[in-house]
């Protein structure tokens, strides 16, 4: 049975719905956030992108991950690294919020504040707002991590390549809900000690080989809360306020990428948090009616950090070519990155799931020197296309790729600063991508600056 109504059902009425043809207005639904996303395995430039949104932003919120992600930014000459705090925190006329589906390391985040303040980043603290209902990640947690990996390779003879910053055990105590939120640190501390205290106690029933000194830790546990303590707010009700307030610029960085995502990436060699557009609204509370663009950032080739298939990565110079012209080296970490070709299945799969209103293509540069170019376009097996993504990490180890070939430009691009400044073989790489994956590129960079990010639109 279904129902229908139009005004004239109800003449009789004095005050007929205010939903009359259902049409809203921008007050009703409020301001339009735009998300910025990962559209490989990640250390696509993601913050490079967000800084030069952010400049014109009024708040950019991080909504998943933790500092298991990195984010380097080059302003005026001066290198940035941001692994928790939000790439917008340089703009000093914007707000930053953390958000609550971010797991925080309060260590972390004040040591990395306090190095970046060292390097000219004044007052960021009083532009962070933090979520109350933020997870926090915990020293065990970190040392959970690495015991987890090392039984892993002992049992499997593999492990899943974490950074060992305590993110996945952090995100299996939230969803066995014996987790430690911003807001329980801020309440009664003896309360927070003694579900501190048990949190401990079930992790070492499970790792006899894990010792915490937990006064200890909540000594420093103590100290951090009441630095912490001006930034916290209801991030609910923050989200919301800015969303139906006055007219904001609201910008979503996300972490880590698509196939890094927890449901999509190449499980189980993914992160433990939904880095698609879906973690925009869940980590921060924001209804879906709120999104407006969605900005996918992929490099002009294909990198990966840590253990999982790669199917376009080229294990000869190529790689090397790749990952020393680029500097590919984790900014966490400090691994080196696996490089090959770009990878359109990847790519297009990332855009099934995110809906990408436009791309940033980057590091265009690093391909400057390149006699000739592939890119992925297709999967097979036994000599057939796949039709699908894989879901299946066996299946996706065993395709083979069908490449395009064009020609290298042989021409230097760091100094391009406009479309028409790109040599034509370039431009029709370019055009390619986009036509395969039928998503406009908005932005072409050609440097680590801010720039040199070529807007095309």
């Amino acid at each position: 049975m279904s129902f229908s109504w139009s005004p004239k059902d109800n003449k009789s009425c004095n005050n007929p719905p205010a939903a009359t043809g259902f049409k809203r207005s921008r007050n009703d639904i409020g301001n339009k956030v735009t998300v910025v996303l990962g559209a490989q395995w990640g250390d696509e430039g993601k913050g490079k992108v967000v800084d030069m949104l952010a400049t014109e932003a009024d708040l950019v919120c991080r909504c998943q991950g933790g500092n298991n992600a990195g984010h380097t930014v080059v302003v005026d000459g001066k290198e940035y690294d941001f692994h928790l705090l939000p790439s917008g925190i340089i703009n000093s006329k914007s707000t930053s919020l953390i958000g609550n589906g971010v797991v925080i390391h309060l260590p972390g985040l004040f040591e990395e504040g306090d190095k970046n303040e060292k390097k000219g980043l004044k007052g960021w603290d009083k532009r962070l707002i933090v979520s109350d209902r933020a997870h926090l990640v915990f020293d065990f947690h970190q040392v959970v991590d690495g015991l987890q990996e090392t039984q892993r390779q002992a049992q499997e003879g593999k492990n899943i390549g974490t950074t060992k910053k305590g993110i996945g055990p952090t995100y299996s105590s939230k969803a066995s809900r014996t987790g430690l939120r911003v807001c329980d640190l801020m309440g009664d501390f003896k309360d927070f000690s003694a579900r501190f205290k048990n949190l401990v106690q079930q992790y070492q029933s499970m790792y006899p080989a894990l010792t915490v000194d937990a006064e200890d830790q909540l000594k420093k546990l103590k100290e951090y809360a009441e630095r912490l303590r001006p930034m916290v707010r209801d991030g609910v009700y923050y989200m919301y306020e800015a969303l139906h307030g006055s007219q904001k610029k609201i910008l979503v960085e996300g972490a880590n990428a698509a196939l890094l995502d927890i449901d999509f990436g190449t499980y189980p060699f993914v992160t433990s948090s939904n880095c698609t557009v879906g973690g925009a609204c869940t980590g921060l509370g924001i209804p879906p009616l709120n999104i407006g663009d969605v900005f996918g950032v992929s490099k002009a080739y294909t990198t990966r950090v840590g253990i999982g298939a790669f199917p376009t990565e080229q294990l000869n110079a190529v790689g090397e070519l790749l990952q020393t012209r680029g500097h590919e080296v984790g900014v966490t970490t400090g691994r080196k990155r696996r490089c090959g070709w770009l990878d359109l299945v990847i790519l297009k799969y990332a855009h099934m799931i995110n809906g990408f209103t436009a791309i940033a293509l980057t590091k265009l540069d690093i391909l400057d020197v390149l006699d000739e170019i592939k890119v992925g376009v297709a999967y097979k097996i036994n000599g057939k296309r796949v039709p699908h993504f894989p879901a299946n990490l066996e299946v996706l180890q065993k395709v083979e790729v069908e490449y395009e070939t064009f020609p290298g430009w042989k021409t230097d691009t760091a100094a391009a600063r406009k479309w028409n400044d790109l040599p034509p073989k370039a431009q029709n790489y370019i055009r390619f991508i986009e036509n395969h994956i039928g998503v406009p590129i908005k932005w072409v960079g050609v440097g680590k600056s801010r720039e040199c990010m070529i807007q095309m639109f």
